[in-house]
């Protein structure tokens, strides 16, 4: 499927953005996140990774529309735990 990324047209098929991802150790989420196989990567890491350009050429919405339509479900900002929050007390 043609995809317009930074201005860079890109013929991408799921199957070979799965294939370029593997072995791709995902970096932690901070953002919006789009999972690719077992594993949940940075829609910027994967837009990185597919389109060897530097991520700030690039918006996270410009990716996630473009691996919505080859059919990957993109997550939003997760919410984050305070883990050491203290208890709260009534």
């Amino acid at each position: 499927m043609r995809c317009v990324i930074a201005r860079f047209p890109f013929d991408l098929v799921k199957s070979e953005v799965e294939q370029m991802m593997e072995g791709v150790k995902p970096e932690p989420v901070t953002g919006v996140s789009v999972t690719v196989g077992r594993h949940a990567y940075p829609v910027k890491q994967v837009g990185e990774v597919i389109t060897k350009q530097d991520r700030r050429d690039f918006t996270t919405d410009e990716v996630r529309r473009a691996l919505t339509r080859l059919g990957f479900t993109c997550h939003d900002t997760p919410v984050l735990v305070q883990r050491d929050a203290p208890p709260a007390w009534d």
